[in-house]
């Protein structure tokens, strides 16, 4: 939706939903540019409203249409907004300018820059903010808007005045009066697409709508532009090719554009070569472990490469890669207990990660805590892939899904026999009702010597500085991060 009257700066925009963390992000992002930003949700509460707070940036807390008065000159609705919300009914009523999250991000981040979109069900996040720290380090000065904090900005968001802009592209859906995915909102110069799984069961109803939702997203690279594609992945080339997108494929495998090879790990990180068309193209150490990081990495390079980036900087670009908040993040050492915090909730991811830390902490007891709390995993959809998901962990501590009646009980995820399940197969695991049993019988079961990998996509009410305290500041000692 255009309206002239925008491109003037001082404008009043009212984001409705602003403590996501897009919306968060979006609000930081029109602040910096001079526009008059105030917002709206349910529940406001730190961290985020402290941030917004500092910004300047009011928040009511509530949804009313009073908190449009007097009517903004636009307003900006998230996804988690619905139809019926009072305040998007106000919204509608007074025909008030409007846009979804990601029309505004073209609109007031990307503009007539040329944007790079990560999009995929895994590696999203990461393969962003490595891509917007390289750019950076390179003196390329990009913006860029990421599914989490980035910690060599400490922030998700950056405005920058370069030519390009980097985001992360969502398939999730835009907006209650837009159901397409986020991702379609942009028309990239480059695009990643690391991977398509079945996720969001509750707005995808199988795996062939999702397919159909990136094959959307291949039809939105702009003309001359590239998709640098997970080539290790049959489903993923089978997209690329169906569509005929322009494409560059890389991964492990030898029929790719992009191979990583040599892959060995190294202290706090891991080693590997580039080979581009099959020559090689350069040597590189990734301050992260696991393979499905080395992808990310090698898509990363790949765009740099693309622009015309040589192999020399980005090395020492990559060397200076901090990471994002909750992925394999080590809170710290207490009384010998290695505590590792990430965002894994997908089987698939579950899996990869517990993997990646198991290869960098090989002689230590590997124990998992598990909080099950997306709209997918509280669903039955993944029973089996679960069981399957955490071979690599010793002991597996796992809570009853919250909000578990939000699905029909027929299709209700079960932790109970997950832990079954693992048991039968002679992984040692345990089940807990909630959050504060767990957090009890994982300081009964750990000993020093153990790493704990707490996985969830939320803040697992708060396990993770719960458990630190209870280990005792008194026996922390510096960690190697993983």
């Amino acid at each position: 939706m255009t309206h002239d009257k925008l491109s003037s700066d001082k404008l009043h925009i009212h984001l409705l939903g602003i403590c996501g963390t897009g919306m968060a992000a979006l609000a930081g992002i029109l602040k910096e540019q001079g526009y008059l930003v105030t917002g709206s949700d349910e529940h406001v509460y730190p961290p985020m409203s402290t941030l917004l707070e500092g910004l300047g940036i009011p928040i009511q807390n509530g949804y009313r249409p009073k908190n449009l008065v007097p009517a903004p000159d636009l307003v900006v609705v998230g996804n988690v907004i619905r139809r019926d919300n009072p305040e998007a009914q106000a919204v509608l009523a007074g025909d008030l300018p409007r846009l979804s999250l990601p029309e505004a991000l073209n609109r007031f981040l990307v503009g007539d820059r040329q944007s790079v979109v990560v999009a995929g069900t895994h590696g999203k996040t990461t393969t962003t903010a490595l891509i917007s720290w390289l750019f950076f380090a390179l003196g390329l000065d990009p913006g860029f808007m990421v599914g989490g904090i980035a910690k060599n900005f400490e922030a998700n968001y950056r405005v920058g005045s370069g030519r390009y802009v980097v985001m992360e592209g969502d398939e999730y859906d835009t907006a209650f009066f837009d159901k397409r995915p986020k991702f379609v909102h942009f028309t990239p110069r480059a695009a990643v697409l690391t991977s398509i799984e079945f996720d969001h069961a509750d707005i995808y109803p199988d795996l062939g709508v999702i397919i159909a939702a990136f094959e959307t997203f291949l039809d939105t690279i702009a003309p001359g532009g590239r998709v640098f594609a997970w080539g290790d992945a049959a489903l993923v080339r089978e997209v690329c090719e169906r569509k005929h997108a322009p494409v560059s494929f890389y991964g492990l495998g030898g029929d790719v554009a992009w191979q990583a090879t040599a892959i060995r790990p190294a202290p706090g990180g891991m080693n590997f070569t580039v080979l581009k068309q099959g020559a090689r193209w350069g040597e590189f150490f990734l301050p992260m472990v696991g393979e499905h990081n080395v992808l990310n990495a090698l898509a990363a390079l790949a765009v740099l490469a693309e622009i015309g980036a040589e192999a020399a900087p980005l090395r020492k670009a990559l060397n200076g890669f901090k990471g994002v908040k909750k992925r394999q993040e080590v809170a710290g050492e207490f009384d010998g207990v290695l505590v590792v915090e990430d965002f894994a909730h997908h089987p698939t991811a579950v899996a990869v990660t517990l993997a990646a830390v198991r290869a960098a902490y090989p002689q230590r007891r590997l124990v998992a805590a598990f909080e099950p709390r997306t709209n997918t995993s509280r669903r039955r959809i993944f029973q089996e892939p679960y069981a399957r998901a955490f071979k690599d962990a010793d002991l597996v501590l796992v809570r009853e899904p919250p909000d578990l009646w939000k699905v029909a009980p027929e299709d209700q995820f079960s932790s109970r026999e997950l832990v079954a399940d693992l048991t039968a197969a002679g992984k040692e695991a345990l089940y807990f009702p909630d959050t504060d049993a767990l957090l009890t019988g994982l300081l009964d079961a750990l000993r020093p010597g153990d790493v704990v990998l707490v996985m969830s996509n939320g803040d697992f009410n708060h396990l993770v500085p719960r458990l630190c305290e209870a280990l005792g500041e008194a026996g922390r000692r510096p960690a190697t991060p993983a």
